[in-house]
């Protein structure tokens, strides 16, 4: 049914992701299939790397640890954005279609008063997105 997944992950809240990730995990394994981690940074030193290679590795660690722990094929993909807060949107999206992905599973936030002025990323990402969005509160 699905032949790639992929996961916008951000690591300065990967605890909070535990559950979209066990998600697409048992997806990947249910299909067969492999996933893409894919996390956005800045150029610029962040908290959680100096520069876009250390964050690479880090993203890279990271869903190779998913795997195993999960058992499922992964691979890793960072973007560097001018302003991640900004168009991390426009970046996801590009994103998708980069790594052909047909299915995108992403945690939501608990929703509040500003979705009402501001749509969130899970919601832009359904209905723009090709492909399958799968968001996971």
């Amino acid at each position: 049914m699905y032949t790639h997944i992929m996961i916008p992950v951000d690591l300065t809240h990967a605890e909070q992701l535990k559950k979209a990730l066990r998600t697409a995990a048992d997806l990947a394994n249910h299909y067969g299939i492999s996933a893409t981690y894919v996390g956005v940074t800045a150029a610029t030193p962040s908290e959680i790397a100096h520069n876009p290679e250390e964050y690479a590795r880090k993203l890279d660690d990271f869903a190779r640890a998913e795997a195993a722990r999960h058992g499922h094929q992964v691979r890793s993909r960072a973007v560097v954005s001018h302003d991640p807060t900004t168009d991390l949107d426009a970046t996801l999206l590009r994103a998708v279609e980069e790594t052909r992905a047909d299915l995108v599973v992403m945690a939501s936030h608990i929703p509040n008063i500003a979705d009402h002025l501001w749509p969130s990323n899970g919601g832009t990402i359904a209905t723009h997105a090709r492909a399958s969005v799968l968001i996971v509160r």
